[in-house]
């Protein structure tokens, strides 16, 4: 990251400040810190926000360039903020949490001012607590960040908070993005930009709400400019002001089956394009992908750990022995590196380990450091692969155009007659073509370490996971249920099986854990397959009692034919959402029933077949029950077969899921005759 840009000995100092042009645009609103009205305290969230615990009155933010110590530019930042507390839940608003960069080299952002009150209205008059200076303190949350800590005095249901608070940073590649939208719904949010000339800045808006920009207004600066011979000119330079706002912008709400609420909030942020200052010229630092990948290719520790022989050739002979098929060759590998290195739960792009023979001494290492050793590995095999970097779902999406910072990890493309896979060895039950859950962000920038040209890559795993659920019972005449019980998964679904089994302490704390859930079950004779061999479905048998799943009225039994597995809670609540339902990856949940009952019991009451379809092949659920003789069967089949939907697609999904619990929940009777 640049952290300031140096104009040497040039001094900067403003003389004079003037506007050249004004257009006749919208008047936005004028807030002054401490002129609390009556009538704010009137203000209730309303609509879809009706339930929120506080509103946002209004958030206002200033950012524009001045000269620090030494005659370089710094970047300020002021804001202003003001909320109307509804309830208890928003007490949390009291407590303030500002964060401030630092790069350990003496340059970073520094508070320079903050005001904080609490208003209430008492008996038709305002009184104000003011934020106290013991109030503050400050933790360093780690070499690169300061959080300053504020708590603001007597809050209260109806209370009213105020803070404002102005910053200075050497920073100014990259300007803090400003958030339009939040945990509360915002009557009014604005952002102010006032950059000079010698800047250029690329804007970066993200979000699905639309943002209002007024006409940026030029002004001129009369500078004067004392150079290395001490002499001074006075020159004028333009500034362009620019101002952003949206009013009435809902909250954003944190619902199932998002990668990270940040790719959804409506927001914008100022990446440098370009410098051009006196005397020392055009400076563009926008990046291409070529030159991106150059530069890594270049770095010791990412092309030059790849490139690294050691341990090279000799490794190999002992991986492959005999294999002589390259799709072999690549299955030995990957196993090899997966089974032996242990991922530290840390996704990095450059390795910290100067070497892959490090990495294999040490025997774990960050996701860069196993998926480039896998390459390493693969390349001394002689075999055609790539490094693909990727952003992972926490990570947020890339936003597309080049901007290394923007990836956190790492996988590798291997070839083989025309067939592309894509490895990523941090999870010992992934397999080929199976990546990471986090890693399935939906593409990744695959690099030509040759051309150093770059192609972005689809990393979408489009076969369904499956998981399988099989109950064969007999239904006792104590109301219990007695019999067996079948779990097959695959692809995802047993992947994460697999890591629940290895992750416990013992067989019976695993089950122990399956079981806290499901009243009334009892498991005996369990067994497991396919444990170690991730390429095949994960199976578990077991024999089971069921009780406590029956209810009894009279003569008549009840009970929900899905038991355990029932869809409860529908996970899609919005009225409407408007950011995308992100699946990661299609899935499909079969259950299966199948009961005896008793000759003295007949079936009084059995739900309808039925099916239902979400438009263009996105997903159904099946609902199919058939009788024979003293035999029920029954079979429950959801299926989401694409990763992801889109806003206008919501409704049909929510409905859907709808359904699925309306059906779920219907009960069989049987009568005892």
């Amino acid at each position: 990251m640049i952290k300031k840009i140096n104009l040497f000995l040039i001094v900067l100092l403003l003389i004079k400040f003037e506007v050249s042009a004004q257009k006749t645009q919208k008047q936005l609103p004028v807030f002054k810190y401490g002129k609390v009205t009556p009538e704010e305290f009137d203000t209730k969230p309303k609509g879809a926000d009706s339930a929120a615990a506080a509103v946002k009155l209004f958030d206002v933010g200033n950012g524009y360039f001045d000269i620090g110590p030494g005659g370089s530019f710094i970047y300020v930042f002021e804001r202003h903020v003001r909320y109307k507390i509804i309830n208890k839940k928003g007490y949390d608003l009291a407590d303030l949490e500002i964060r401030l960069y630092r790069d350990g080299k003496g340059n970073e952002e520094k508070m320079d001012n903050i005001n904080a009150a609490t208003y209430n209205l008492n008996n038709g008059k305002i009184e104000v607590s003011k934020m106290a200076g013991d109030a503050k303190f400050t933790n360093y949350q780690d070499n690169k960040h300061i959080i300053k800590k504020y708590t603001l005095p007597n809050i209260k249901e109806g209370s009213i908070i105020e803070y404002r608070y102005k910053t200075k940073s050497d920073f100014i590649f990259k300007l803090d993005d400003w958030y339009f939208q939040g945990k509360y719904p915002t009557i009014y949010s604005s952002f102010c930009i006032n950059i000079p000339d010698f800047y250029s800045y690329k804007f970066d808006a993200g979000g699905y709400y639309d943002i209002n920009k007024l006409d940026a207004v030029e002004n001129t600066q009369n500078m004067v400019i004392t150079n290395a011979a001490n002499k001074s000119e006075t020159i004028s330079v333009k500034t362009v002001k620019t101002q952003y706002y949206i009013e009435n912008i809902p909250a954003i709400k944190n619902e199932s089956y998002i990668t990270t609420l940040d790719d959804y909030v409506s927001k914008i942020g100022f990446e440098l394009n370009s410098t051009n200052f006196p005397g020392n010229g055009y400076k563009a630092y926008t990046s291409t992908w070529p030159k991106i990948i150059k530069e890594m290719m270049d770095h010791q520790n990412f092309g030059g750990f790849i490139q690294k022989k050691n341990p090279g050739k000799e490794l190999i002979k002992e991986i492959i022995k005999d294999e002589t098929s390259p799709e072999g060759k690549m299955n030995l590998i990957f196993n090899y590196v997966k089974n032996n290195i242990k991922w530290d739960n840390k996704y990095r792009v450059y390795t910290e380990a100067s070497n892959p023979k490090a990495v294999i001494e040490k025997r774990s290492g960050s996701s860069s450091e196993i998926n480039l050793l896998l390459l390493n590995l693969l390349d001394a095999a002689g075999l055609e692969s790539y490094p693909v970097i990727i952003s992972t779902r926490e990570n947020g999406t890339h936003p597309g155009y080049p901007l290394a910072s923007k990836f956190n990890s790492v996988i590798v493309m291997t070839i083989i007659d025309e067939k592309k896979h894509l490895l990523d060895a941090v999870d010992k039950n992934n397999t080929p073509d199976l990546l990471s859950y986090d890693n399935l962000n939906h593409r990744g920038l695959k690099m030509d370490r040759s051309t150093y040209d770059g192609q972005w890559i689809s990393t979408d795993f489009t076969t369904p996971s499956r998981t399988s659920v099989f109950y064969n019972l007999t239904l006792a005449p104590e109301n219990k249920f007695k019999g067996t019980l079948s779990i097959s998964k695959n692809n995802y679904d047993g992947v994460e099986r697999r890591n629940s089994y290895q992750a416990a302490t013992s067989e019976e704390e695993f089950l122990k854990e399956y079981k806290r859930n499901k009243p009334g079950l009892e498991i005996s004779n369990y067994k497991i397959e396919n444990l170690n061999t991730p390429e095949q479905s994960l199976i578990e048998n077991m024999d089971v009692t069921i009780d406590d799943n029956i209810e009894e009225a009279g003569n008549l039994s009840y009970f929900m034919p899905l038991l355990f597995e029932r869809t409860k809670e529908n996970p899609f609540t919005l009225e409407e959402r408007n950011y995308p339902v992100d699946f990661a990856h299609p899935n499909e949940h079969n259950y299966h029933l199948s009961i005896e009952f008793p000759s003295d019991y007949k079936l009084d009451q059995l739900p309808k077949s039925e099916k239902f379809t979400l438009p263009d092949g996105g997903g159904s659920f099946t609902m199919l029950y058939t009788t024979e003789g003293n035999r029920l069967s029954m079979v429950s089949k959801i299926s989401i077969l694409k990763p992801i939907f889109t806003p206008e697609e919501y409704y049909n999904l929510k409905e859907l899921y709808k359904n699925i619990i309306r059906k779920q929940a219907e009960q069989i009777v049987f009568k005892k005759i």
